[in-house]
C-alpha cells in the first residue's frame, strides 16, 4: 500500500531541500545544525501528517518548523552562553539569533540564500573534491552514498570529506555570501564548474531508477541565471547557461510513456521545448565564437537541437567543435564524444579507431556501450554483446540497464 504521507514528504524534499538548507544556513552559519534541523523537521513531519493532515504547502511548513528548531537551538546556546557569564561575572553580551557571529548582513540582506550558499561552497579556501562535494551535499541534496559514488569512493570516506568541508568553513570564518563584484571574476570558474556539475547530477541521476532529477536541473538553470545576472558581460556564463537550456529542452523526449531512455536519434523532436532552444541560440548569437568550454559545448548541442532529423546533423562540424574542445579542455570523455560524432560522420570504423587511442575509461559504461553500438552496426554481433554486457554491470540506472539489455539482443538477433 502506497504511504501518501512518505510520498509527500519525499516530494517535498527533493523540490524543497536546498532552498530550506540554505535559509537555515544563512540564519545559523552552521551547516551541521542546518542540516540537523531539516531532519528534525522531516521526522516532525512523518508524524504531525499522518496524526493531523498533509498541509497545502508542504515547503512552507516544513521551513517553518526547521526555522522554530534552529532559533531554539540557538536560544538555548545563548542561554548556556549567559549562565556561564554570571557564573564568571562577567557582563552579559546580547546574542541575535537571527545575527550569528560570522554571518554579514549582506547575506542576510542578498536576495537569493541558494546563490550566496554555492559561493560558500565553492570558496577557495575549499580542495575542488571537497567544493564539488559539499555542494552537491547541501545545494543539490544528493545523499553521501550517492555522492561517493560518483567521486569512486566509499561512503564513509565521503561522510568523513563533508565533516572536514565544513569544519573548515567554520573555523576559517568563509563568510556566507556572494563576493563583492572586485572579486566575482576571479571565483566564477570555481562556481561554473560547480554548477553545471549541479546540472548533471540531475541530467543523468544516479543511485535510482530515473536518468532525470527535474528539480536539480530547474535550480541549476535558475542559479545560473542569476550568475548571469552578476556577470552580464561574462561570456562562460551565458555559455553555460545556453548550455543548460539546450540540454534541458531535450528532458521530455529522453524517456517514452513507460519511463524507458530513448536516445538522441530516436526522440520525437516536436517534444523538445522550442522556447528553450530559441532562447539559447539568441545567447550564442550574441557571443564572439571563441575558445570558451561551456560556449564550445553550448554550440555542439545547438547543432542537434537545431537539426530537423538525425541525418541532417552536422556531424563533420560538431567533430571539429569537438577537437576544438579537447585543445582547450583534454579530457577522456571529450574525446569519447568526438569518436561518436566521427562515426556519425565517417562511418563506425572510424569512430572504433579513435576509441581505440582512448584511456582512463575502462569503468566507464559510456565506453563500453559506444564500442557495443559501433560493432553492432559493423554487425560483429559476438564483439558487441561482450561491450554491452560490460556496460550493463557498470550502468548506474536501471533505465539504462534496461536499455542496454535491448540493444543487447538486438545485436544478438541480427
Amino acid at each position: 500500500m502506497t504511504d501518501v504521507v512518505a510520498d509527500a514528504l519525499a516530494t517535498a524534499a527533493s523540490a524543497e531541500t536546498a532552498r530550506i538548507v540554505s535559509t537555515l544556513i544563512r540564519m545559523t552559519g552552521d551547516f551541521t545544525l542546518a542540516e540537523d534541523c531539516l531532519q528534525d523537521a522531516f521526522a516532525k513531519a512523518l508524524v504531525d501528517w499522518r496524526a493531523n493532515t498533509i498541509p497545502a504547502n508542504p515547503g512552507a511548513w516544513l521551513t517553518t518548523v526547521a526555522k522554530n528548531r534552529a532559533v531554539d537551538v540557538l536560544r538555548r546556546a545563548a542561554a548556556e552562553r549567559r549562565a556561564l557569564h554570571r557564573i564568571a561575572r562577567e557582563p552579559e553580551e546580547p546574542v541575535k539569533a537571527e545575527m550569528p557571529e560570522g554571518v554579514s548582513a549582506e547575506a542576510l540582506t542578498h536576495p537569493d540564500d541558494r546563490l550566496s550558499l554555492i559561493f560558500t561552497c565553492c570558496h577557495p579556501a575549499l580542495p575542488m573534491d571537497a567544493r564539488v562535494a559539499l555542494t552537491l551535499r547541501t545545494v543539490a541534496g544528493l545523499s553521501p552514498a550517492q555522492i561517493a559514488r560518483a567521486f569512486l569512493v566509499t561512503e564513509s570516506t565521503m561522510e568523513k570529506r563533508l565533516v572536514r568541508a565544513r569544519a573548515k568553513i567554520k573555523n576559517a570564518g568563509i563568510p556566507y555570501r556572494v563576493p563583492p563584484e572586485s572579486r566575482l571574476i576571479e571565483r566564477r570558474d570555481g562556481v561554473l564548474a560547480v554548477l553545471y556539475l549541479l546540472f548533471s547530477a540531475g541530467y543523468s541521476a544516479t543511485g535510482d531508477d530515473s536518468i532525470i532529477r527535474r528539480p536539480l536541473l530547474a535550480e541549476a538553470v535558475r542559479l545560473t541565471r542569476l550568475m548571469v545576472e552578476l556577470l552580464p558581460a561574462d561570456a562562460e556564463a551565458r555559455g553555460l547557461l545556453a548550455l543548460m537550456l539546450l540540454q534541458h529542452a531535450r528532458s521530455d523526449a529522453r524517456t517514452d510513456s513507460a519511463g524507458e531512455l530513448v536516445t538522441l536519434e530516436n526522440q520525437d523532436r516536436s517534444r523538445w521545448d522550442a522556447h528553450a532552444i530559441s532562447e539559447a541560440i539568441h545567447i550564442l548569437a550574441g557571443l564572439q565564437p571563441g575558445p570558451g568550454r561551456y560556449e564550445l559545448q553550448a554550440r555542439i548541442a545547438a547543432c542537434h537541437a537545431t537539426a530537423a532529423s538525425p541525418a541532417s546533423t552536422n556531424f563533420e562540424y560538431i567533430a571539429r567543435l569537438y577537437g576544438e574542445l579537447a585543445a582547450i579542455m583534454p579530457s577522456p570523455i571529450v574525446e569519447l564524444n568526438r569518436a561518436v560524432a566521427v562515426a556519425m560522420w565517417q562511418g563506425p570504423d572510424a569512430g572504433l579507431a579513435i576509441l581505440a587511442t582512448i584511456t582512463g575509461l575502462d569503468d566507464y559504461y559510456l565506453l563500453h556501450a559506444t564500442r557495443a553500438d559501433l560493432l553492432r552496426r559493423l554487425g560483429r554481433a559476438d564483439e558487441a554483446t561482450i561491450e554491452y554486457q560490460r556496460a550493463l554491470e557498470l550502468a548506474p540506472t536501471d533505465v539504462e540497464r534496461r536499455y542496454l539489455a535491448r540493444r543487447m539482443r538486438d545485436a544478438r538477433q541480427r
